[in-house]
């Protein structure tokens, strides 16, 4: 891993009420507040985006949002601007997750104007990628990982120059919420390859810098095998991070 500063990451997706989430950030701040190895994040509901960042104010947990629109502003009813993400108080926000592929029909072009107009407002983009299992039994694992980073860093690509403080998310789609976890080794080779891909697309000292979570089934007892190996970086966790008691297991994995 080097110099990459290990991240655990908490998609609360659409859970939990404001009260809830409010609950829960109450804990994590009161149990997270001495640990210095990770960087902590939470990304709640929008509606929770507010409220949970007042219990944050002055604790080291980061806060993030699940998606976003590419333009600032505009006639585009539901949707929410980077720069409201900003006011609200966001550093991070999830782009191009399975969820938002698959069910809402995001394309790759798509996402890459919301990666590129993250990165220009300052705001550090997680994006998501990941085969499903029919591709992965027809051996096309490689073949999709490549063509959903080549399509959502299209236009970092055209200038052959990524932003440093990107972070890459490899979320196989047949281990989101099925209970079923890559092992470290199919993960670990995801992620070689996602770095490797870095390497030659951009350069060395980018793809040696870039975090790269793995968010799939993620529980306590998995994320410590998952977390030796080199090329992961952190996790990005579903339902484990819905309650605190699991997502402080993830949290401190090498306590």
């Amino acid at each position: 891993m080097g110099q990459r500063k290990p991240m655990i990451a908490g998609n609360w997706k659409m859970n939990l009420s404001i009260s809830e989430a409010v609950a829960l950030v109450r804990t994590l701040v009161e149990e997270v507040g001495r640990i210095e190895a990770s960087d902590i994040l939470v990304a709640p509901s929008f509606t929770c985006l507010a409220p949970v960042r007042e219990v944050l104010n002055g604790s080291k947990i980061a806060l993030g949002a699940q998606n976003m629109h590419w333009e600032d502003s505009g006639a585009f009813t539901g949707e929410v601007s980077g720069k409201m993400l900003m006011e609200v108080g966001c550093t991070h926000v999830i782009l191009g997750h399975s969820e938002r592929r698959h069910i809402f029909g995001e394309t790759d072009l798509i996402i890459d104007k919301k990666v590129k107009k993250a990165s220009e407002l300052g705001l550090t983009p997680i994006l998501c990628i990941g085969e499903t299992l029919e591709e992965r039994e027809a051996g096309k694992t490689v073949e999709v990982l490549k063509n959903q980073l080549s399509g959502s860093l299209a236009s970092f690509l055209s200038r052959r120059s990524v932003p440093q403080h990107l972070i890459v998310a490899y979320e196989p789609v047949w281990a989101i919420g099925t209970g079923k976890t890559a092992s470290p080794q199919q993960a670990q080779e995801a992620h070689e390859f996602v770095r490797r891909w870095m390497a030659e697309n951009f350069d060395e000292k980018s793809a040696s810098g870039i975090r790269i979570l793995y968010g799939g089934s993620v529980k306590p007892d998995n994320i410590a095998s998952l977390m030796a190996e080199a090329d992961i970086d952190g996790a990005l966790v579903g339902g484990a991070s819905l309650k605190a008691e699991s997502f402080l297991g993830i949290i401190r994995y090498d306590a």
